[in-house]
């Protein structure tokens, strides 16, 4: 009898212990925190509309990465050459 309630309080603590690691890990750094703030969500979303607008997304080009079983180096050298083709021409 004496183990069943004894081990029902242990039990009870490891998982208090438990729990309050848990509510540590979840605090955000303030940093961090700044960011995820619906506040502040509106001024960051304002600032990186304004680094859209600075770039020119009238001249960009679409380049194709190589496939998983193709040789990057190779493909390498042939996008170099296809570029050096284009601007000798």
């Amino acid at each position: 009898m004496l183990l069943v309630v004894g081990g029902s309080f242990g039990l009870r603590e490891f998982t208090q212990i438990r729990y309050d690691a848990q509510k540590i890990r979840k605090k955000l750094d303030p940093a961090l925190e700044a960011k995820v703030n619906v506040q502040k969500q509106s001024v960051i979303l304002e600032e990186e509309y304004g680094k859209l607008q600075e770039k020119n997304l009238d001249e960009w080009k679409n380049i194709r990465g190589p496939r998983p079983w193709e040789d990057s180096k190779e493909y390498q050298e042939q996008q170099r050459s296809r570029q050096n083709k284009q601007t000798e021409a």
